[in-house]
Parts: structure tokens; C-alpha cells; sequence
């Protein structure tokens, strides 16, 4: 596979404050990559590094081979969609799409050609001498898009655009710009604070904190591998064991099971006596908080979300066993 773009030993530092540590990413051609981290983790300053609007501190750039580290914006050839769009208001919507276009002296006729089919790839073409404020929040986010996809670009950079559109719109957007990539085979970086919205989307995701890649693959194998305990978290595992011989172990809601039984322990999976403290009824679902001891000695507050049907009679102050099969523990390396 080729390189579409990499970091090597990029750094960002700003006074005392290093908000990307020394990082090396490749990003893959045809493939869309997600940045993913909590607030204050680095990728926006990784993406905004990668468009040209800021230059690292340390460590070089490539783009399509080429040491870009230093080129102006306008130069490297990327497409960028922010989270406010960034729409013209006096232009129509082919018009705002266009703009690139011209900015680059692409004759009349073929920037009008281009123009409609790209929108004609977003799902506007019937809008194309529409006002921006006509539209609703999506439209606005797809002419966004077609503006940043009508030039062609090496690289198209998407800075959380999904965030400013209500749930539904979220979900809706997040198929189509999935679409769209598959459609047109670009190389595609997403930055993401949304775990749900990176598993969905995602090709590569490469999950950040604190300036730092903390791992970096598939959606599948960061999902039902993560490397360490942040990762995990972030992921929604919830919770967290020690093993009698000090191995972390991390285990998702969903797969620990809640039973009146008494603990007959296991060799291979999870057994732990323990006390319900809470119990909510989400509809077809509980979710079952549980106060234990894990088998180092230490106090674990653990959370079940289990099926409604069956375990209505879970209460609080309960003693219950939780437990979990051994294929649904996850081994950290810390």
C-alpha cells in the first residue's frame, strides 16, 4: 500500500506546552484515518500541521514522497473542511463549490462541469443556486465537502465536521462521507473526539493522548485488542481487574454477567463475590453497578449492562457473583 502522507519525529511545542510529542504516522492512500483523543490530545495540531496553517517545532512532513514540512497551505494540495464550514453567505451553493476552482484558473466551462458533478456526488446538484442560509445544517456540512472535493485534492482533511449537526444528522453524515470516500478512493484524515463516530468510519484509527500515539489499526483490532489502560477506557471497557499475580485485566459491560449464585471460582475466566449498590433500568437493559474485591485484595466498583428480561429481581445491597469468560478478558499492558 502506498504512503499518502507521513510524520517523522513530529513535534509541537508551544512555550512549556507540547501538544504533539514526537510522533511517526503513516497514513495510507485510499484508506480514511481517524485522529481520536480526548480534548487537548494533539490531533487537531496533527491535522492543522499536516494542512500547512502550522509549522512543527520538530521532525518532517512527507506528502506523496515529498518533504512538505515547510510548504505553504495553498501549496500541498489538500482539501480541509472545518467544523464551521467556512461557507461563503453571498455565494450560491455552486458558487462556494467553484471557488477553488477558480482560484486555480480552471476555464468556465470545465469548473461548471466539475462543479455539478460533485455536487451531483453529495446528493445538491438541485441546490446548486441556493444561498447557504437556505439550507439546513447537513446541506451546509455536504457543500462543505463537494468545495474541498471539487479541486481534487492529494489529501482531504475533516476537522470534527460532524459536531456541530444533532444526533441523527451525525449518524446520517457518518455513511455518507463513507460513501463518498469509497466512491471517489480518497485518502481521507478525520479528527475525531468520538469513539462511536471512529469505529464506524474508520479504515485506520489512530487514538492520541496527551501528544502521544498510544495505538494505531484497524477499528476491529484496536476495539478487541486495546494496548493499555487508557485505550481501554477510552473504548468504554469500564472495567478494570488485578490478577492474583498482578496482571491488568479489562473486561466491556456487556460481557460480564451478574448471577445470584454462589462464586465456585475458575482457573480461566472472571469469578468475584460482590454487592449491588445500583441498579438502572434503561429499557432493555440494566445496568448493574457492583462493589468487589479482585483477586490482588483490591476494592473494584464493576459495571454490568445486562438483557432486562429475567434479572428483574436484582437489587441493591444483593450479594451476587460477577463473572466473565476467558475470551472476554483483555490483557494490558498497562
Amino acid at each position: 500500500m502506498s504512503i499518502a502522507a507521513e510524520f517523522s519525529g513530529v513535534s509541537q511545542v508551544f512555550g512549556d506546552f507540547t501538544a504533539v510529542d514526537s510522533i511517526d504516522l503513516a497514513i495510507t492512500e485510499g484508506k480514511l484515518t481517524t485522529l481520536l483523543g480526548p480534548s487537548g490530545c494533539g490531533k487537531t495540531t496533527s491535522l492543522r500541521m499536516l494542512a500547512g496553517y502550522s509549522a512543527p517545532s520538530s521532525g518532517t512532513i512527507t506528502i506523496a514522497g515529498v518533504d512538505s514540512t515547510r510548504t505553504p497551505p495553498e501549496k500541498r494540495g489538500l482539501g480541509m473542511v472545518f467544523q464551521s464550514y467556512a461557507l461563503f453567505p453571498h455565494m450560491s451553493v455552486a458558487e462556494n463549490v467553484g471557488y477553488g476552482l477558480k482560484l486555480r484558473r480552471v476555464p468556465a466551462a470545465e469548473r461548471q462541469k466539475t462543479v455539478m458533478e460533485t455536487l451531483d456526488l453529495v446528493g445538491l446538484a438541485h441546490l446548486a443556486g441556493s444561498k447557504p442560509k437556505k439550507l439546513s445544517g447537513g446541506q451546509q456540512q455536504r457543500v462543505a465537502l463537494a468545495r474541498a472535493i471539487a479541486i481534487k485534492p492529494k489529501l482531504l482533511l475533516l476537522d470534527e465536521p460532524l459536531s456541530n449537526l444533532d444526533a441523527r444528522l451525525r449518524v446520517q453524515m457518518r455513511a455518507e462521507i463513507r460513501r463518498i470516500q469509497s466512491e471517489t478512493g480518497l485518502t481521507v484524515v478525520l479528527v475525531t473526539h468520538d469513539q462511536d463516530e471512529a469505529l464506524e468510519m474508520s479504515d485506520d484509527m489512530v487514538l492520541m493522548r496527551a501528544g502521544r500515539i498510544m495505538q494505531q489499526g484497524s477499528p476491529q483490532d484496536v476495539f478487541r485488542g486495546p494496548a493499555n489502560r487508557f485505550v481501554a477506557d477510552f473504548l468504554g471497557y469500564e472495567n478494570f481487574v488485578t490478577t492474583a499475580d498482578g496482571r491488568a485485566i479489562a473486561i466491556r459491560p456487556e460481557h460480564l454477567e451478574v448471577s445470584a449464585a454462589t462464586p465456585a471460582g475458575s482457573a480461566d475466566g472472571l469469578r468475584l463475590a460482590g454487592t449491588i449498590t445500583d441498579v438502572a433500568f434503561r429499557g432493555v437493559d440494566l445496568l448493574v453497578t457492583v462493589d468487589a474485591v479482585d483477586d490482588s485484595g483490591a476494592s473494584v466498583r464493576l459495571l454490568s449492562d445486562v438483557r432486562s428480561t429475567g434479572v428483574d429481581t436484582l437489587a441493591v445491597g444483593d450479594t451476587v457473583t460477577v463473572g466473565a469468560a476467558p475470551g472476554r478478558l483483555v490483557a494490558l499492558a498497562d
